[in-house]
């Protein structure tokens, strides 16, 4: 099957633009993922902990 008409330019960077912002949320909510489990924050994953911390009383 071949398409019978050519798509405009204006419609190519129409879909661009939507392909590009889909990657840039998708690597926003990655950056986001990774900042909260640095930071002990994160409620989708759990951590263990190394049992080596010396509580002091």
């Amino acid at each position: 099957s071949v398409p019978k008409k050519r798509t405009s330019i204006s419609k190519k960077h129409i879909r661009k633009n939507i392909w590009k912002i889909k990657g840039y949320f998708t690597a926003l909510k990655a950056f986001s993922l990774a900042k909260s489990l640095s930071t002990d924050n994160s409620k989708s994953f759990f951590v263990q902990q190394p049992n080596n911390q010396t509580y002091s009383k």
